[in-house]
């Protein structure tokens, strides 16, 4: 993978992808509903050390299915969620791929917490598909 760079919508946080992805998810659980202001989001799982940014993120600490803390990364200037590290998977970081600056070549793997998903979406043709996490 050659890098890939992105940023939120007024470009006060940018960054950059030194490496491929980890796995390539549409997550539809209820949290990522209401981040993302729609019916899923697609995430980049990433290591953490293939991830450079410039530019200070807000957080807000979630709490996720495992009962351990997400903290969610977003910008306190035009409000995109850019990433969120996980306190159960350290070392990662889960991109919000729509802040990328080019999608091509990027189809999701897998989908997560389809228990959640809304009942007129087809599934994503070639995913694998889980009713909760991984």
């Amino acid at each position: 993978m050659t890098e890939r760079s992105g940023q939120c919508l007024c470009g006060a946080i940018r960054y950059t992808l030194k490496g491929a992805p980890r796995a390539i998810t549409a997550c539809h659980c209820s949290h990522c509903q209401k981040q993302s202001g729609s019916v899923f989001s697609l995430n980049l799982v990433m290591r953490d050390t293939d991830f450079e940014a410039t530019g200070e993120t807000r957080v807000f600490v979630d709490t996720g299915d495992s009962g351990d803390p997400v903290m969610r990364h977003f910008c306190g200037s035009c409000g995109s969620p850019i990433y969120a590290t996980i306190a159960a998977a350290p070392g990662k970081i889960v991109l919000k791929a729509g802040t990328l600056d080019d999608l091509a070549g990027l189809r999701p793997q897998t989908e997560i917490y389809t228990e959640h998903a809304v009942d007129w979406l087809e599934p994503i043709a070639g995913t694998k598909r889980y009713s909760r996490h991984i």
